[in-house]
């Protein structure tokens, strides 16, 4: 050996048993809400994210735009949520849109920007105060129904758990966990595109011969040097906005790390083709990519068969349930291989989320957060937002507290005492006198 140099054992994995009250799976929009829910509550938490930061499709997927947390000028989605959205506005002394001017058909103007990445450390830091204890890097393997809840192991980098705990709470975004639980999920035959999100420049969009450019883009479609699904068949409407949210990734799924490899493959290839196409053309010979989020953000996969499913005609009808415990608004909002044209709510419609669509039939000590919400194709197009998971997030994370407190299972709480504690976390829930 040279000198400085330690001989060290081979490499081995080291295997942990833990124990929670209550454990979280997907650190994302919605899991990060149930947890800080939980750990504010009282109860010892556990958050499972097998990628390297939290916030999900806020953050990873790039689409830092959360919304909607207004609707007819008035505040439906607040909370936890609402909380952290304020802090990540303040610190990057970014404004909030003015919610008290309807948006009329163009829903873009109440979403609210932010700086995504600000964003993650905010959620990170609110965690470790809140004593979540966040696992990175780990997948589960296994669940299995317990006589007092769950054991759940996990694989990660080095590390092997085996995680007993009263409640779980599945917010994969994918209803992996569920599956996996071995109850019912429910998926449509062809899913919506996902997006990869980026930002080009190096051009000069008003001084660019769009006509040109169009007909040049048809060509090369014709060709198949490019497909037109990619970029929704708007070349112009890519150089207009710069990226953003115009890819079109047809098929992406993030249920597995096959799925999401060719789902995030498929992205990068159509965009650096894009930019190679681009540099063709009078006035674009500089394009460049200046930003690319590392992930494809998916927007739709499994759904959970729960014991209320949210139809369409429920959400546009804006229907009020007996166990209500959160709003959502947003249009229906479907997208598809030719893109996407929103059917807006009508006036002072809020829609509802009752708390049997957050958990799964036959299940005990097990809920739901997030787009896998039981829910139609059309409603789950407009559930699966943002605002709305933060919502979902933190009316499960209170159930499993109640639930856990009470060692009972998630359907037997009180209504009552939910209510009262989403509002005591400063949430607005349908049918109370707050709400």
């Amino acid at each position: 050996m040279e000198s400085g140099e330690v001989l060290k054992e081979p490499y081995k994995v080291t295997k942990k048993a833990l124990k929670a009250d209550i454990v979280i799976v997907g650190g994302g929009t919605a899991g990060v809400v149930a947890a800080l829910q939980a750990a504010r509550a009282g109860r010892q938490t556990i958050l499972i994210e097998n990628g390297s930061q939290l916030g999900g499709t806020t953050t990873t997927g790039g689409v830092a735009y959360p919304g909607i947390f207004f609707a007819w000028g008035k505040q439906v989605i607040s909370g936890i949520g609402w909380e952290m959205v304020q802090e990540a506005v303040a610190l990057n002394d970014d404004t909030l849109p003015d919610f008290s001017i309807p948006h009329g058909k163009n829903h873009p103007r109440h979403q609210v920007r932010l700086n995504g990445q600000l964003y993650a450390l905010l959620l990170e830091e609110k965690c470790v105060e809140a004593g979540v204890e966040i696992r990175f890097y780990e997948t589960p393997t296994q669940v299995t129904l317990q006589k007092n809840g769950w054991l759940v192991e996990t694989v990660g980098k080095g590390i092997m758990t085996q995680i007993t705990c009263n409640q779980l709470i599945d917010c994969t975004g994918n209803a992996f966990v569920t599956s996996m639980a071995g109850y019912d999920v429910l998926r449509e035959a062809t899913t919506q595109p996902g997006s990869l999100m980026f930002e080009i420049g190096g051009y000069d969009f008003q001084s660019l011969d769009l006509k040109l450019i169009q007909a040049r883009y048809q060509e090369a479609i014709k060709k198949g040097e490019l497909e037109k699904p990619d970029f929704r068949n708007n070349i112009v409407g890519l150089l207009r906005s710069k990226g953003d949210n115009i890819s079109h990734v047809l098929g992406a799924d993030s249920t597995t790390s096959e799925t999401h490899t060719v789902a995030n493959i498929k992205g990068r290839m159509a965009l650096l083709k894009t930019l190679r196409f681009l540099r063709t053309l009078p006035g674009c010979e500089k394009t460049k990519i200046i930003d690319v989020q590392n992930e494809t953000a998916v927007r739709e996969t499994y759904r959970i068969d729960g014991h209320y499913k949210i139809t369409h005609a429920d959400y546009v009808t804006g229907k009020l349930f007996d166990d209500s415990v959160s709003y959502s608004y947003y249009p229906i909002d479907v997208h598809d291989e030719n893109g996407v044209v929103p059917d807006h709510l009508k006036e002072g419609v809020v829609p509802t989320v009752p708390l049997r669509a957050l958990v799964p039939k036959n299940s005990k000590n097990f809920l739901v957060a997030g787009r896998c919400v039981c829910s139609d194709r059309l409603a789950n197009s407009a559930l699966r937002v943002q605002a709305s998971s933060m919502g979902m997030g933190q009316a499960a994370g209170a159930a499993a507290v109640l639930a856990n407190m009470h060692n009972k299972t998630p359907l037997d709480v009180s209504m009552t005492d939910l209510r009262k504690l989403l509002e005591e976390h400063g949430a607005i829930v349908p049918g109370s006198q707050k709400g």
